[in-house]
């Protein structure tokens, strides 16, 4: 890791939540910004905001064009931008797609990637782009990070955010073995679908219950990265399913920040059981 590489990293932890627009005033003399994003992203360090670059269509979408119509699995105006993106051989840049609207474009685009018929390509965001410090970011810095050299590379100010950061780790560290000691058993993942099935009838939210729901009622015993690791299991055993919010009005900035963050389309933010 070089020394700018290493500052990016120190800085974020100076930000809220260790996340932080790339475009605020702090961060605009940080020169090579945009590469530093990339190479930590690479490195699952950091996370940023992505939008779609270019997307290429892949044989089970050549196949599934010569389906019949009437047995294709996908909807029409998803078909017409299989189509479009058939047309070429390579990728496709995502300003040549203008058969729909840009936020629908995105969808649309995310759903065939889904199901394995193109390939997105992804970059930066270019407008209102966030970065933030993975969960493998903050074990990198807090377990396996070493220092080398004699030249002074960083700012009294940087290191006092990394000696910030070890202290609450270390804190958060003794809060969960306290927890840990006080509960008698722990909940299993069933016993969270459970709880996640209870909710949903109390709040009568017809199977799409909010995640923020969730962590009020499981905050202890379950920290924030717990949960979303049982939330992920229980996907992948095909028990729920975890879809992104589009219409922010009905939810505080506090509620949507209790989704899951995504690379691409926002927050994971609706549960519902299969």
């Amino acid at each position: 890791m070089d020394s700018n590489e290493l500052k990016f990293l120190l800085k974020l932890l100076g930000c809220q939540n260790y996340r932080s627009p790339l475009a605020a005033a702090s961060w605009k003399s940080f020169k090579g910004k945009d590469k530093i994003c990339r190479v930590l992203g690479d490195r699952e360090l950091i996370d940023y905001s992505r939008e779609i670059a270019s997307v290429k269509i892949l044989p089970p979408g050549r196949a599934l064009l010569k389906m019949d119509a009437s047995q294709l699995p996908i909807g029409e105006i998803e078909l017409k931008v299989l189509e479009k993106i058939s047309k070429t051989s390579g990728k496709v840049k995502l300003s040549e797609i203008t058969l729909v609207k840009a936020a629908e474009r995105e969808e649309i685009l995310q759903n065939l990637a889904k199901r394995g018929l193109v390939e997105v390509e992804t970059q930066l965001q270019k407008k209102k782009a966030e970065v933030w410090l993975t969960q493998r970011g903050q074990e990198y810095l807090r377990d396996e990070f070493t220092a080398k050299g004699t030249h002074p590379i960083i700012s009294l100010d940087l290191l006092t955010n990394y000696l910030r950061f070890l202290r609450k780790s270390r804190l958060v560290e003794t809060d969960k073995v306290a927890t840990t000691d006080k509960v008698e058993t722990q909940l299993s993942d069933a016993d969270i679908l459970q709880v996640i099935q209870q909710l949903d009838q109390e709040l009568g939210t017809e199977n799409y219950l909010p995640i923020f729901h969730l962590r009020q009622k499981l905050q202890p015993p379950l920290i924030r990265e717990e949960l979303d690791r049982v939330l992920y299991r229980l996907q992948r055993d095909d028990q729920i399913e975890l879809s992104s919010l589009v219409d922010t009005m009905p939810y505080t900035s506090e509620q949507i920040d209790s989704g899951i963050p995504q690379g691409i389309g926002g927050v994971l933010f609706f549960i519902s059981v299969i």
